[in-house]
């Protein structure tokens, strides 16, 4: 599975909060953050659940977070937004809520 936005950073006001582009970076991020273990024939969509459908531990949302600072600078706090959330919230934790997390945080920022 390819992407065809960037993951790496970018230069200030040229990410734009739209659903499709955030998850396409996202479903970048994941499979970065997967590596060698590989996605099998699992696609990424918003509904996936990143516990159940994709099976990342822990160590792997720290990684997710640092790769969403790379792109997207202090806009995006994963570690406030996870803080927010009971137990049960992040084991059921979808693409789909990140995607629409993201999207709120860049148009706060005016990046819309």
């Amino acid at each position: 599975m390819t992407t065809t936005r960037p993951t790496g950073p970018v230069p200030d006001g040229s990410v734009r909060a739209d659903e499709a582009a955030v998850l396409a970076d996202l479903t970048g991020m994941i499979e970065q953050v997967l590596g060698e273990y590989g996605l099998d024939d699992t696609g990424i969509a918003m509904e996936t659940r990143f516990g159940r459908d994709l099976e990342l531990e822990s160590i792997d949302l720290v990684t997710l977070a640092g790769l969403l600072e790379e792109r997207y600078g202090r806009t995006v706090n994963f570690a406030e937004f996870v803080a927010s959330m009971e137990l049960e919230e992040i084991i059921e934790l979808s693409v789909g809520r990140l995607v629409e997390y993201v999207c709120l945080c860049l148009k706060a920022a005016g990046r819309d």
